[in-house]
């Protein structure tokens, strides 16, 4: 993380989700504020192509990555909205970068809880200032340097509170966590007043020689970056850790499954998935 501006990653999923808008048929997930909150029109984002090459690799796996973060979106949107449907009034956003679901689907009685780092949040609040976007009066910023305070300090401090159900969303930060840091983390979910439920991706081992050589691969460049990945859980491991906290609703899907469900069953990928899915999973629990 550098302290001057956003996390690389946040930055790439928010072009990554803007360019979808414009390149994928049908679209997986609708995010109309993504490309006003970069400060990019539909034409610039169509001259650049994905701009989310030099991390996430050239070629074929532009797509498939692209359609990921499309589809985790929408799966984590779901969760939010069936939630609060059923009752939940505080959805909790951890790592939220330049997420944007407070700013579009803002609901007097629900409180949005957007947590990230210090300086990605304060960028993004410069973005949404220049782009016009109104922060709604339910959105709280909880500004969390994990290297001085909690997480359990920083919503305290905003307001959050234990007793009551909530939802949190969780994308694009548990593979950049030590395995003991995660843990922390739905150990702290998993104390929240009943029901709660949590969303989010992680990365599996690589089972071959071609995915441990993928895997190397994406990892020397993400540490080039600054923001190397420390964790890898297997199905199984994931799902006993949740158990044992208490969750008993477990739900995971590789990610070639969780595109192909939101378009409807399309042979998007025929035959083996592209290497640059292959590890990736998410899920929802709940207890």
């Amino acid at each position: 993380m550098e302290n001057g501006g956003p996390s690389r990653t946040a930055l790439i999923t928010a072009y990554a989700r803007a360019y979808h808008q414009i390149a994928d048929r049908p679209p997986i997930f609708t995010d109309p504020l993504a490309a006003r909150l970069l400060g990019v029109t539909a034409e610039e984002l169509a001259e650049l192509g994905t701009p989310t090459t030099d991390l996430l690799g050239a070629g074929a796996s532009a797509r498939p990555r692209r359609l990921f973060f499309a589809a985790r979106a929408r799966f984590a949107e779901d969760t939010a909205t069936a939630a609060i449907a059923a009752g939940a009034r505080q959805v909790v956003i951890l790592g939220a970068g330049l997420d944007t679901f407070a700013y579009r689907t803002p609901r007097p009685d629900v409180r949005v809880f957007e947590v990230d780092h210090p300086a990605t949040q304060a960028w993004k609040r410069e973005r949404l200032a220049a782009a016009g976007i109104d922060r709604p009066e339910t959105l709280t910023f909880v500004p969390v340097d994990f290297e001085t305070q909690t997480l359990s300090a920083g919503l305290e401090s905003a307001g959050f509170t234990r007793t009551d159900p909530a939802v949190f969303v969780w994308l694009g930060v548990v593979f950049y966590l030590t395995p003991n840091a995660a843990h922390a983390t739905l150990e702290y979910i998993a104390g929240q007043a009943q029901p709660v439920e949590v969303v989010f991706d992680y990365l599996q081992p690589a089972a071959t020689a071609e995915d441990r050589a993928h895997q190397r691969t994406r990892a020397d460049r993400l540490a080039g970056a600054g923001e190397p990945v420390f964790s890898y859980f297997a199905s199984d491991d994931i799902a006993a850790r949740l158990h044992a906290l208490g969750f008993t609703g477990v739900e995971d899907h590789s990610a070639p499954d969780l595109i192909a469900g939101y378009l409807d069953g399309s042979a998007e990928f025929a035959g083996e998935p592209p290497s640059a899915l292959r590890a990736i999973r998410i899920l929802r629990a709940s207890r």
